[in-house]
């Protein structure tokens, strides 16, 4: 708070808007804080220029991603100007090394920069990872539930109509990541109401009941037993109702005894 005014520099709703005007003078100030000796950030920022990956070592990126959070903390939110062109480097990086290592810490630096900068700067990274190789959507899949606690309501639910495409996967063999998705969805309960589980996670928990994955099923027949509970706490006691009416009608009923088997787990 006691910087010196030549030093301080934080960014406005207008400066996101015309950053790329800045001066090199301006964007070098941009840059500058008292928190560590400036030639140390200034070293660290110049390592994820993309000619010197390629020159001096290929794994340099990746490096510089999985310290980031920690340079992010060390500064504070209010120096996250000095550092946002450089994640945003990284996250758009060719290697899927580095765009992952920033996937699986997303949620931490989420935390550490705090309700405003995490919208404005973090969500729309986060929803590039959310549309990127599997080795990297996993990341953020794993700390989905954690990311999205952060955000406000109506942000969060906007993510409802996006859940549906974790069953989708580059290799239909990666059971894991449907297994992931199970045990975030047991997480989200919390997050969402009692309309927006039965109309977006209900139909997602039926469909990995029926996974080809025994491990993925046993997963699921947990969410399942969660959201019976979660629909009957809530005051609108018809939703849980006609839930149960679909675990007869689709595993109870079911011609094939796999399906009968999986109704009576869930009960179980």
């Amino acid at each position: 708070q006691n910087m010196d005014s030549t030093l301080h520099y934080i960014h406005n709703d207008s400066d996101l808007s015309t950053n790329s005007s800045f001066s090199p003078e301006e964007e070098r100030k941009s840059k500058v804080q008292d928190v560590v000796p400036q030639a140390l950030l200034d070293q660290y920022l110049s390592m994820t220029d993309p000619s010197r990956a390629q020159t001096v070592d290929t794994e340099i990126a990746k490096h510089c991603a999985y310290s980031l959070p920690g340079v992010a903390l060390t500064l504070g939110r209010q120096n996250w100007h000095c550092l946002k062109d450089t994640y945003e480097t990284l996250a758009s990086d060719m290697q899927w090394k580095v765009r992952r290592t920033l996937a699986f810490s997303i949620h931490e630096l989420a935390v550490i920069l705090g309700d405003q900068l995490t919208a404005g700067d973090l969500v729309p990274v986060f929803n590039g990872f959310l549309k990127d190789l599997d080795e990297v959507r996993i990341g953020v899949l794993k700390h989905l539930h954690d990311f999205l606690k952060l955000l406000h309501v109506d942000k969060r639910r906007e993510y409802l109509y996006q859940l549906q495409e974790f069953l989708v996967t580059d290799n239909s063999r990666n059971w894991r990541f449907r297994a992931e998705l199970a045990e975030q969805l047991i997480l989200l309960l919390d997050l969402y109401s009692a309309r927006d589980i039965y109309d977006y996670l209900r139909p997602i928990a039926f469909t990995l009941c029926a996974d080809k994955i025994s491990s993925v099923r046993w997963i699921s027949y947990k969410l399942v037993s969660e959201m019976v509970k979660k629909l009957y706490m809530a005051s609108t006691s018809t939703l849980v109702v006609d839930l149960m009416n679909e675990l007869v009608e689709q595993f109870c009923r079911c011609h094939k005894w796999s399906g009968r088997q999986t109704f009576v787990f869930i009960c179980q």
